[in-house]
């Protein structure tokens, strides 16, 4: 299987509206300078606006398609892009570093024949291939281009959401830039449309004998590996049976996740060989951080703001919550820093599904004023003060 690192994943909201040539379409050459190509597209659009062609809707879509042209070849990079790779390099996320490095894989996949492959172990691809027809291993890679069905490779990607959204679970699209099976050859690097003739290395066994003795060893043929018929290589891929492609996933995060989190879905690594199953995507999650909530196991922490009043005499004060605003009854006589606990009202725990409380600290906030008749109050507040607050106070 070719490895070009971990495939690139990114989240979005959609595609770029794509049409089949721009260039045609603003009836310019390929070569045309920026200014013939503003040119046609004002002509164009002078046209078709449909300020000019007022109910016609093929008018609408006409003008449409002119914009969308002109926003890509109107736009050096984006025309860049589009000339190099096609109407695949304007899509969200499109890496186009890794695209030319998969080309160039390809390229040398196109100038090597299935002969001249090396073999990593000498005689033998693997260890499998010396066991393998012993213990006939089901679904093992017996070494580069066997027969034997393969699971792809899993693959990891973090990926960052916001704090709300970890603690309540939320839905998100991705899209996935990574090798995909073939879809000409359908992963078996062979050209389909090319006729096929019995091996004359292994006579069409697929396999041959590499030691003698009482237990004969085997391994794929270096010719056919392990299909028992040649043919051409697949013009597509260059028989690696893969080729670059982008995926568009659906993402269910669910409520509770924590910094570090690893969420599994499946099926979404990378592809199998020969008709194996795919590998597994893990999401690695890190969470952003909240300026008024913070995460201590499945409890959560809030300070909230009170008057004098509130914490001298008591009350209910509404507050915010994971699942709305909520009334929170202040005891009389609360110093600053009381810390109240509001049962339930913390995070899921995403594998009990119990959730931990909401913990509430008081801070007491004074008036900010010059006035007189406050300080003055303020002054007689002294009086009840029980000896020297700040008595004990030493290091």
């Amino acid at each position: 299987m070719c490895c070009f690192g971990k495939p690139q994943i990114f989240q979005v909201n959609g595609y770029i509206p794509m049409a089949k040539d721009f260039y045609k379409i603003l009836g310019v050459s390929k070569d045309a300078t920026q200014d013939e190509i503003k040119k046609a597209y004002r002509k164009l659009a002078r046209k078709w606006h449909p300020d000019i062609n007022p109910g016609n809707k093929d008018a609408e879509q006409r003008f449409k398609e002119i914009s969308q042209a002109y926003e890509v070849l109107g736009n050096e990079e984006k025309r860049k892009l589009y000339d190099e790779f096609g109407e695949e390099g304007l899509q969200a996320g499109f890496d186009a570093d890794k695209a030319r490095e998969y080309k160039k894989w390809q390229e040398y996949q196109q100038r090597s024949t299935w002969q001249t492959k090396s073999e990593p172990f000498g005689r033998y691809h693997s260890y499998e291939d010396v066991f393998g027809d012993i213990f006939d291993f089901e679904g093992t890679s017996s070494g580069f281009g066997s027969a034997h069905k393969a699971k792809g490779r899993d693959v990891e990607h973090e990926m960052t959401i916001d704090f709300i959204s970890a603690l309540k679970g939320v839905e998100t699209e991705l899209v996935m830039q990574k090798p995909k099976t073939c879809t000409l050859c359908d992963g078996s690097g062979k050209d389909p449309n090319a006729k096929l003739t019995t091996c004359p290395t292994c006579g069409g066994s697929g396999r041959l004998n590499v030691a003698e003795g009482p237990i004969q060893f085997t391994k794929p043929c270096p010719m056919c590996h392990g299909y028992g018929q040649v043919g051409k290589t697949c013009p597509i891929c260059g028989g690696s049976g893969q080729i670059l492609g982008t995926e568009r996933i659906r993402v269910t995060i669910s409520a509770g996740v924590k910094e570090g989190s690893r969420v599994r879905v499946a099926g979404k690594g990378e592809p199998g060989l020969n008709g194996g199953p795919p590998g597994d995507l893990y999401l690695i999650i890190h969470v952003q951080p909240h300026p008024l909530l913070k995460r201590e196991g499945d409890d959560l922490h809030m300070e909230v703001p009170v008057t004098v009043r509130e914490a001298m005499a008591g009350g209910l004060i509404t507050i915010p919550t994971v699942d709305g605003p909520v009334r929170l009854r202040i005891p009389p006589k609360s110093q600053n820093g009381r810390v109240l606990r509001l049962k339930g009202k913390g995070a899921v725990n995403p594998k009990t599904k119990s959730r931990g409380d909401l913990l509430v600290k008081l801070v007491v906030k004074v008036p900010e004023t010059d006035n007189k008749e406050i300080l003055e109050a303020a002054e007689k507040m002294e009086a009840y003060y029980k000896g020297d607050v700040r008595q004990g106070l030493h290091l």
